[in-house]
């Protein structure tokens, strides 16, 4: 479970077949240090796990160690095949970022909403521009996801915690605050990408509940 308050923006390293499907190596400063093999991830919405971390190595040469300086650890996922259809990691290649969040532990603070890191699918952006300080953006969605989506409800948006500011037929928009727009993928993000939408979990419910029972 995630709440949607990312903790920092990985860079890819590696995206490659693997026997177990798709190998997505990302390098990682925040998140990393709390992880250890087998921990769950979202990254950019999508709860993956963590299969092999590799530790943070010295940036060639003695002037990198006389500096200090050091490389991220990277941490590799093993993606099915059906998560890369379904998500935008198909688009990652090599320095691409993604959004990274640990799992909500029990005592802590529920900032944003219920994330299950369980993508529905994706949109596209269709308008992306600043407003004042603030960045306003569009994206369209299918009929599947847009079902759910309500004005002044929760979305996230490659894992993003955000409130849906208006609903058309076809669109949403989100207003992006510049604290989000600085720590999280979306300062890379153009007219055209695809971005990974979970609808809030509780309208699937409703919807459920609501349904005549079958026999």
């Amino acid at each position: 479970m995630f709440t949607g308050i990312v903790q920092e923006a990985g860079s890819v390293e590696l995206v490659r077949e693997s026997s177990a499907g798709i190998r997505l190596a990302v390098r990682s400063r925040k998140a990393a240090a709390w992880l250890k093999v087998g921990d769950s991830v979202a990254v950019n919405g999508c709860c993956l796990t963590a299969m092999q971390i590799t530790p943070a190595k010295l940036r060639g040469g003695t002037r990198a160690q006389l500096s200090g300086g050091k490389q991220e650890p990277v941490v590799s996922f093993d993606l099915l095949h059906e998560t890369w259809k379904r998500t935008n990691l198909q688009f990652a290649k090599e320095g691409t970022l993604v959004n990274l969040e640990l799992p909500l532990r029990a005592d802590g603070r529920l900032d944003g909403h219920f994330v299950t890191g369980h993508v529905d699918g994706f949109g596209k952006i269709e308008k992306w521009e600043r407003s004042g300080a603030d960045h306003l953006l569009e994206i369209s969605a299918p009929p599947t996801i847009m079902r759910y989506i309500v004005s002044k409800g929760s979305i996230a948006l490659d894992g993003i915690s955000l409130t849906v500011a208006d609903v058309q037929k076809q669109r949403f928009a989100v207003w992006i605050i510049p604290h989000t727009f600085e720590v999280t993928a979306l300062r890379e993000r153009k007219i055209g990408d695809a971005v990974n939408l979970e609808t809030d979990i509780l309208g699937k419910y409703v919807e459920k509940f609501m349904r005549p029972q079958e026999s």
